[in-house]
């Protein structure tokens, strides 16, 4: 089975969908068609609490502050032409959000009720109470669902791009992207999408360390995609630990307690009661993350416990409730009252700073291929992203990807594309082979690619992620083709990336540190 399409979007969080609207409101006789692997609005877009940072108060703040704010978290390693460019676009692109019906708080006066978090000088955080993300993801699937040329593909998981290496009578030297093979999860069925532009909006990386606060779906496909394509990857040792993940002493999954919450006033301490961040920070609880993160885990260590404590009781809790609703009935559900309880909190992997190298039109390295949202590497986070930077960067870039496409024609495709091959392959008998590899994989990331890294254990991960990657591949070949199959090889491709980028570094930038790289 094959189908065909003009543009073909993988991923549906707010990168995918903004580019899907823009563009099939152009061309209302062209196709596009969105696949994603679980519910159309699952996705990191969806659990962002956050907001969209972005400069509307023109007295007390400037996209020069907003401009330096980002290139301080990103420790000298943002291109700073891309920063300059995002956070100008920011007002323009907000407004298309409200004209698409997204809603954002406001104060009595009616004008946004902007909030601040770690790492910002000014107020300049637009928010919808803690599910900012939710309320865009709402408010951009409406959108789609009313535009006829746009296909969406539930259940549906994206297996490898088609390059030039399937295709047997394509003779180049650049490499170029010809659609996807695609699994449609409910049936087991493995068709093709041949596609004059192909979009990677994948999202993150957060389950390959399995203590993380993305969503399940969350395993780096796109990433690992694009590696096998021979695109280039580019900083992928910059992972961003949330400082304030709810502990849970069982369960991998993490529920984040916002940053937000620490720009509203809470306080972090010890199990002594210490507040212990002005000790590592003059900014104390609103230091950038990397900062805050890395605070914490020298405070576990040096304690030997497996969490600090949030301490929000200070704090006015109507307004408390009024802001944080949802975190509010979470921490209730884990018997936590807020106005009265420190909330135990425990860093995890949230966020990925580099990815997929792009361009400022969001092209990569293979030709009609896209990429945007947290699956790239655009030049913006550096070595740290500055907290709500990442919605934004998602909205400017899918407006440039929409853009370029508006004035560059991709014509049809006239090439012959083989069906997938599965021949001599079986259905895989023992699901415990692939969770046994999963959660070896998991454990390996956490214990010697955390916040805290040396060159001796990072030594010791490539040994050992050798010995998960030869089991993979061999189930790979021998295997019919499942969803949690194809995960744990993305994961172990993004694993192999991580480490490797994390032992070329020799310089303790934003989120990564190694104590080698210490001066002594």
């Amino acid at each position: 089975m094959m189908m065909t399409t003009n543009y073909l979007v993988i991923g549906s969080g707010v990168a995918g969908l903004t580019f899907s609207i823009k563009i099939a409101e152009k061309f209302p006789d062209r196709e596009v068609i969105i696949i994603t692997k679980s519910d159309e609005e699952e996705s990191n877009t969806k659990y962002a609490q956050g907001g969209v940072a972005v400069v509307l108060d023109t007295q007390s703040d400037s996209f020069e502050k907003h401009i330096k704010d980002t290139l301080i978290a990103g420790d000298g390693l943002c291109d700073e032409g891309v920063v300059k460019m995002v956070v100008e676009e920011g007002p323009k692109r907000l407004k298309e959000l409200l004209l698409w019906g997204a809603n954002f708080d406001v104060d009595g006066s009616g004008d946004f009720d902007l909030g601040k978090e770690g790492g910002h000088s000014e107020y300049r955080v637009v928010h919808h109470k803690d599910i900012t993300g939710y309320e865009i993801e709402r408010a951009l699937l409406k959108c789609v669902h009313q535009l006829p040329n746009i296909t969406i593909l539930s259940h549906h998981f994206a297996i490898d791009l088609v390059t030039n290496h399937h295709i047997k009578n394509v003779k180049s030297d650049t490499i170029s992207c010809y659609g996807a093979y695609v699994l449609d999860q409910k049936t087991g069925h493995i068709f093709t999408i041949k596609a004059n532009s192909t979009l990677l909006a994948s999202g993150g990386v957060g389950c390959v360390y399995g203590h993380t606060t993305n969503p399940k779906i969350a395993t780096g496909d796109g990433i690992a995609m694009a590696y096998r394509a021979k695109a280039k990857i580019k900083d992928m040792e910059f992972i961003q630990f949330h400082p304030t993940a709810l502990y849970e002493a069982k369960g991998e999954s993490s529920f984040l307690i916002s940053e937000a919450v620490r720009g509203f006033g809470a306080y972090l301490r010890n199990k002594n009661g210490y507040r212990f961040m002005p000790d590592y920070d003059a900014r104390a609880e609103l230091a950038s993350r990397d900062i805050v993160s890395q605070s914490i885990d020298r405070e576990l260590k040096k304690s030997g416990e497996n969490h600090v404590y949030l301490d929000c009781t200070h704090l006015d809790i109507k307004d408390f409730k009024n802001h944080f609703p949802n975190i509010y009935e979470k921490c209730l559900e884990h018997h936590i009252d807020v106005a009265k309880d420190w909330i135990p909190v425990v860093p995890a992997s949230h966020y990925l700073c580099g990815g997929i190298e792009v361009d400022k039109d969001g092209k990569t390295s293979v030709s009609n291929l896209f990429a945007c949202g947290e699956c790239t590497r655009t030049g913006l986070h550096g070595a740290n992203r500055l907290a709500s930077n990442s919605l934004l960067e998602a909205l400017v870039y899918a407006h440039n990807i929409f853009r370029f496409h508006s004035s560059h024609e991709y014509g049809t495709l006239t090439i012959e594309i083989p069906d997938w091959n599965d021949e001599g392959t079986t259905i895989p008998e023992e699901h415990v082979l692939i969770q046994h590899n999963l959660k070896q994989l998991q454990a390996l990331m956490r214990d010697y690619v955390g916040i805290v890294r040396s060159n001796k254990r990072l030594k010791r991960a490539i040994k050992h992620l050798e010995l998960i990657y030869n089991e993979v591949e061999d189930l790979y070949r021998e295997s019919k083709i499942t969803t949690s199959l194809c995960e744990l090889r993305n994961m172990v491709n993004v694993a192999h990336l991580i480490i490797g980028q994390s032992l070329e570094r020799t310089e303790n930038k934003g989120g990564y540190f190694n104590i080698d790289n210490v001066k002594k």
